[in-house]
């Protein structure tokens, strides 16, 4: 085990995380909550946590290209992605693992290259594909099951910040990732 900043890790998943070139996330119950807030005049609220803001910036600035994959379609989504300098945000796709492979294909990477972190179903045949798959704490029960590595924090709150610090961690370039403002 390699002690982290969140806590000890397998030695399997802190060396696969040195490998990572991109780290592909779900939304909702990874980056937010999980909760859906609906308006009276049908507006759609989410709420994101900073800390995972930062961590996205910084370990883009570390060099790891950084994408997204839902299910739904969401403008909040969108614009808070944009302002995170996420330059992949695929939406609306509920079977995601022809989304991911094509992701793959047009970065020209391979399964070992990615991490992916999700929270239930919809996320378990991307998991069971890339080299390093990643549950939120919370995450339904046969999601943590196959996971590499489970987090400390739960979903929507720092969840993907832990990650992108494993990530960084390991390749040795968490001293020097920048973060601009979040």
């Amino acid at each position: 085990m390699i002690d982290t900043l969140y806590g000890a890790v397998s030695e399997e998943v802190f060396n696969q995380a040195k490998n990572i070139k991109l780290f592909i996330c779900d939304i909702d119950g990874v980056f937010s909550d999980g909760r859906i807030y609906l308006g009276n005049d049908g507006e759609e609220l989410k709420a994101f946590h900073t800390k995972d803001g930062y961590g996205i910036k910084a370990l883009g600035a570390s060099g790891v290209e950084v994408a997204v994959i839902t299910g739904r379609r969401s403008a909040i989504v969108a614009n808070r992605m944009k302002a995170l300098n996420v330059e992949h945000i695929i939406q609306g796709e509920e079977n995601k693992l022809p989304a991911l492979k094509l992701l793959l294909a047009k970065l020209n990477l391979s399964v070992n290259d990615v991490a992916y972190i999700g929270d239930d179903m919809p996320d378990f045949e991307c998991m069971e594909y890339v080299g390093l798959s990643i549950a939120v704490n919370d995450a339904h029960p046969q999601i943590i099951k196959i996971a590499d590595y489970t987090t400390f924090i739960h979903g929507g709150f720092g969840a993907v910040r832990e990650v992108c610090d494993l990530i960084m961690y390991s390749q040795n370039t968490l001293c020097n990732a920048s973060g601009a403002s979040i």
